[in-house]
Order: C-alpha cells, then structure tokens, then sequence
C-alpha cells in the first residue's frame, strides 16, 4: 500500500473493522479499565504500524513510537442515562466513502458535573445503524485534534457496552481521534460544534502529527 487510502472495496479494510471489533469486546471484558485502556493503546498502535489500511503511509510506520494518550484517568469514566431527543438528520460527505446520515437520538444525563455539559447522543440512519458519539472540549486545537474526537462508532465497532444497570457507558480515557487528523487522504465527519464540552478533556488521544 503506497500510504493513500483507496476506498472500503477491500479486505484489509474488513479485516481491520474485525479486529477493532475483537478489541472493544475484549476491552468490553475487562475486569479493570485501566488495564483494558492499556491493551488498548498497544493494539491499536500495534495497527497502526502494521495494518494494510493504517492512516499511516508506508514511510511513517517503521519508526512509529505508537499512539500518544493521556494517562488514565477514572475521573473520565461515566456510566450515563440517556434522555430521548429529536432533531432534524444531517448529512456529511465522505468523498469516495458516499455520505454519513444521522440523527440526534439522545442527550446524556451525568456528563456536566465534570465536563461542563451533556453531549447529544446521534443514531446512523440507513442500513443497520447505530451510535455514533462525536465530540469537542476545550482542549480541540491545542492538546487535541481541533476537529474534536469520538466516544463510540457503530460503524467502526468502537462501543464500550453497558453498565450493570443498563447506563451507556461513556469513558473519554478511549476518546480517538478521526483518521483524518492523521491523513489528508481520508475524510471524516467531524464533531458538530454545539456537542462541544467546555471542560479540558485531557484524557484520551493527544493531538496526532500531521503526515
């Protein structure tokens, strides 16, 4: 792979939607948070430097210290109700990928003690759906990518499950960063700006350089 992504008509790409898969149910697992973060990081770098479809072009993967985080921090974790919301769907083009729509599908209850505010929850419309949580703190541009970060994506299997009482568990110490904070070549659907927490998030992905 010559370090440009060609699009999702690929096996590597499954493969790595598999794995990342098989990293949240493991994580999912985990008995200690701190501990499933950890695997977490290392797997993920791990991708990074060796996967067919790493945001990582050739010439940047051999030497590539691996993802840089922030400790873990409990401070960050939260198990949230969720309030229904509705809202009109928007769209976001993804170049050759097509189009992401979504909708507003709830707004957290728990989040604002600590972060500031609540974030709104969205739902992926079309085929199969599912979560997606986007988000901006006011640490975007400067510790972390400026475009803002993601929580959970049904799409990319990144989804931290339930608590026991049936809460959604939200930890911002997985928060990562789009894979076009990394690339030029990939689009991503950035956070809207009005699911900003005004809160330093600093836990989660750092900012990542520019290839």
């Amino acid at each position: 792979m010559d370090g440009v992504f060609k699009g999702p008509a690929s096996y590597a790409l499954a493969d790595w939607r598999r794995r990342i898969n098989d990293l949240y149910a493991q994580v999912r697992q985990a008995p200690d948070p701190a501990a499933a973060h950890a695997l977490w990081v290392r797997v993920r770098s791990d991708m990074f430097r060796g996967h067919a479809v790493s945001p990582l072009g050739d010439a940047h993967r051999a030497g590539f210290p691996g993802i840089e985080v922030f400790s873990y921090d409990p401070a960050w974790r939260f198990a949230v109700d969720l309030q229904p919301v509705t809202g009109p769907e928007t769209t976001h083009d993804l170049g050759a990928d097509g189009t992401l729509a979504m909708r507003p599908l709830a707004r957290t209850l728990g989040l604002e003690p600590v972060g500031g505010a609540e974030l709104t929850v969205y739902w992926i419309t079309g085929y199969g759906g599912g979560l997606f949580l986007p988000f901006r703190d006011a640490s975007n541009g400067d510790a972390t990518f400026g475009g803002g970060r993601y929580l959970a994506d049904a799409i990319k299997g990144a989804d931290l499950g339930l608590a026991a009482d049936g809460k959604l568990i939200l930890d911002f110490n997985f928060a990562y960063t789009p894979s076009c904070a990394w690339n030029d070549a990939f689009v991503c659907p950035l956070s809207p700006p009005e699911n900003t927490l005004p809160a330093h998030v600093l836990a989660g992905e750092r900012a990542p350089p520019r290839i």
